[in-house]
Formats: C-alpha cells, structure tokens, sequence
C-alpha cells in the first residue's frame, strides 16, 4: 500500500468526534480549536539513512528535525510554538546532544518555539518530533481551496537539496563551492514563515517530497487542475553552475527532486505582491490553477512537455517496497 493509500484509509476510519477538531488527516498539518485561537499540529520522523545521510553532523540533524516541521505548520499558516522530540540513539554522548540543540535552536531562527518535552530511548538514529503552532481562528491555509485563476507560486528555489543528496557522493572534503551550497541546502533547510499567509493565499503546501508531487495534493484536494511552467521554476546559481547545460537534469531536480521544504501556494494574481512583501522572502509565480483536472506541463516556450519524461513526479516512501512486493 501506497502512503497516500493508507492515509485515506486511515481518513475513512477516524472521522473526529470532538467539535475542536477542525481538521484532522490529510493536509501538512491537523487543526485543532480548543478555545479562540487554533493550533495546528503536525508530527515527522526522521531516520539515518532515509531522511539524512550516515554521518550526518548533530547539528544539522537538529536544524533539519525542527525545519522540517515548521515548514508543515507555515503551509498552515501557523506561527510554530511548541515541541517535543523522541530522540532514539545508539548511545547517549552529551557533545553531540548539545550539539543537536544547539542546531534546533538555530532552525527556529527568530521565531519563539520551546522545547517542553519528549522521550528518548536506544536505537538505531531517527528524530521524531511534533510541533504545535498557532493560528488566528478561521484563518489556516488549507490544501482543499485552491480555485480556478488562481496564481501558482513558490517561495525560495527548487531542486537544491535534491542536487546537495547526489553531490554527498563525492568526496566532502573536494566539494566545489557550488557543491557545498546545495549540501547545505539538504541539512539547513530554510522553512517560510506562512503565518504570513493567513488571509492572503487560497492554498497552501510544503515542498517535501518534490513540487508535482505536493502540488498534485493540493490538485486532488480542491478538484482541481494546474497548468505549470517548468522553465519558470526558480533556480539557484548554485544549481544552475551544477548542472550546467544539462537542462533535462535541472527540470527533473526542480519538479521532481524532494527536501527543499519551500512552499507552493495558490491565491488570487492581485495578492501576489502582498504575498510576497508578508513572506519577506522570494515568491515566483510559476502557473495557474485551471478548472479542468489533471496537471499540465509546458516549457518556457509553451510547447507542451510529457511528465512521464521526469519519470517518477516525486518522493514515496513505500514505493519502491511496492515494487518489491509486484516483483516477488
């Protein structure tokens, strides 16, 4: 089963039954209304070896633990608040525990999150941390209301992180300068500040597992289509020097390529600016929604371009054990 499959069979069997449940499975985060304000919720695990790479630094392994997680809570349009963390460790050496702190701390950059709990136990690395945010009542961003003329946009550049996993293939002591700038864009992802978003954007999701592939979330949602540029994409110089002239490289990074943790939103052409002057950071339109369903690809010239030549649209955790299953 597919995790996408297996979250709508979870949705069929745990309709909520408390009224301060607003929003319950399926978008980047839960919404929760226990008083005036609402809270959104949102929990990930990360494992060595899957989410980052053997040998990682403590401190990046912090950074990202808590990126990653504010990036869910600014699809939301949720200022992060609270977390806890379950850390599971081989063993338990207080210079790399500080050092994972230290890196946390660093993520959360201006914002005000604490740290009030958690648990730790032996094992092989992963990090799961849950984080609660706030939100003004009627206010969240939601995957389920993107609409016809809408723009399409997205903050920062895409395909970085994708490009920083391929370069860890080379030796990390002969990185080039463009190298370690996509390396580091895999560690030290810079989460949004959606908050800023509340209001303004129709919809909203994080780019975790590549854009299609979380964009086509927001698609299913809302029943909905898109007609997407990919040559409008926006591309770093550090990516652009990496690829070079290789441009079926630098497409299928950007579409398809996961961990940028931008967001893709949708909201009406005349917001763009407000959008973009609320997020304090760079917003590229990169399409429109259209009524008609179903994704739409072209170039930068307009010629129509075929997705099934970016081979998979993104990152799926149980895809690959599907395949295995099929095979044997």
């Amino acid at each position: 089963m597919r995790e996408l499959a297996f979250v709508r069979h979870l949705t069929g069997q745990l309709t909520p039954t408390r009224a301060d449940t607003r929003l319950a499975l399926g978008d980047d985060a839960a919404i929760i209304q226990p008083g005036n304000q609402a809270l959104a919720v949102t929990t990930d695990t990360l494992i060595e070896g899957r989410h980052f790479p053997h040998g990682t630094a403590a401190f990046d392994v912090g950074y990202k633990a808590l990126a990653v997680n504010c990036s869910d809570l600014a699809a939301m349009a949720a200022e992060p608040a609270w977390v806890t963390v379950a850390l599971t460790v081989p063993t338990l050496d207080s210079h790399w525990c500080d050092e994972f702190v230290a890196g946390a701390r660093a993520a959360g950059g201006g914002a005000a999150v604490d740290l009030i709990g958690g648990d730790t136990t032996r094992g092989a690395l992963s990090v799961t941390v849950t984080a609660v945010g706030t939100v003004d009542a009627g206010c969240a961003t939601y995957r389920h209301a993107a609409c016809a003329g809408d723009m399409v946009a997205v903050t920062g550049t895409l395909g970085d992180a994708a490009a920083g996993l391929s370069c860890l293939d080379a030796d990390t002591r002969a990185l080039t300068h463009d190298q370690a700038e996509l390396v580091s864009r895999l560690n030290r992802p810079s989460w949004r500040r959606g908050a800023a978003l509340a209001g303004v954007a129709n919809a909203a999701v994080d780019v975790s597992d590549g854009l299609l592939a979380d964009l086509g979330h927001i698609l299913a949602a809302s029943d909905v289509g898109a007609r997407i540029d990919l040559d409008a994409l926006p591309l770093s110089m550090a990516l652009a020097n990496w690829v070079g002239g290789d441009i079926d490289a630098r497409r299928r990074l950007q579409a398809t390529g996961g961990d940028d943790y931008e967001l893709c939103l949708t909201l009406p052409p005349a917001c763009f600016e407000q959008a973009q002057a609320a997020l304090g950071c760079a917003l590229t339109p990169i399409g429109e929604i259209v009524a008609d369903t179903g994704l739409q690809l072209c170039a930068g010239d307009g010629t129509p371009f075929d997705p099934a030549a970016l081979g998979s649209v993104g990152w799926d955790h149980f895809a690959a054990a599907d395949a295995a299953d099929k095979s044997s």
